[in-house]
């Protein structure tokens, strides 16, 4: 199990997973990362320019881990810019806005985008962001469950404005990188001398469970097809 803290500069790092929060402009991405990597949310948030990034270190299962997350621009003028640090990422958050069904169905593009550019067994989750304007929701939990499912994506709803499922959100993701990773050093050490690669490709994944989490319900496998 994952457990939280905003770090100690001094605390030895076993390891460092970058992440990438990827979606449509103003669907809360900067929002849900302050409040992640600092518990604070801004009513007055503007839009990010180009990438930005934060970082929050934690532990899972007695080892450090420093979460490099990464917040790239919606708007379409910045996508050839981005796209570049797809590179190197472990793990994303799809974000749409519960309340802009137009956020919810350009979810394909990113999707295809990012897998793209990023390593086949990166882990993601598709996050329904604004979850505390229910009043104003166009997009059901039931049709983004079903998308996520058949996509074979982690999925949660959040508010970063009532700090709802952002943690178990981030959890979910860093939890399961680090099941990945040491399943792959459990192969590479099993595998070291026979000359064959250490490979995780359709591999079950034994997966956390994190309060409020919903997973698929088929079984998690490491990499996307």
């Amino acid at each position: 199990m994952a457990s939280g803290g905003y770090g100690d500069p001094s605390q030895k790092i076993d390891y460092v997973f970058k992440l990438v929060l990827i979606g449509d402009s103003g669907v809360g991405k900067s929002q849900i990362l302050s409040r992640y990597a600092r518990n604070e949310f801004s009513l007055d948030s503007k839009a990010t320019i180009g990438v930005e990034f934060q970082t929050r270190t934690l532990v899972i299962d007695h080892k450090s881990v420093k979460a490099q997350i990464w917040d790239t621009a919606g708007q379409e003028r910045y996508r050839a810019v981005t796209s570049a640090y797809y590179r190197g990422a472990v793990g994303a958050m799809l974000v749409y806005d519960v309340t802009r069904h137009q956020t919810f169905e350009h979810i394909p593009r990113w999707l295809e985008e990012l897998r793209g550019h990023a390593d086949k067994n990166i882990v993601i989750i598709l996050v329904g962001n604004k979850s505390d304007l229910e009043d104003q929701r166009a997009v059901s939990t039931e049709d983004a469950k079903e998308f996520a499912e058949k996509e074979g994506l982690f999925f949660l709803e959040t508010s970063a404005l009532n700090a709802v499922n952002v943690e178990s959100a981030f959890s979910t993701v860093l939890t399961q990188i680090f099941n990945i990773v040491n399943k792959k050093n459990l192969v590479a050490g099993e595998e070291q001398g026979n000359g064959d690669p250490a490979s995780l490709a359709g591999k079950k994944i034994d997966v956390v469970p994190v309060p409020g989490q919903v997973i698929p319900s088929k079984n998690i496998l490491c990499c996307n097809s």
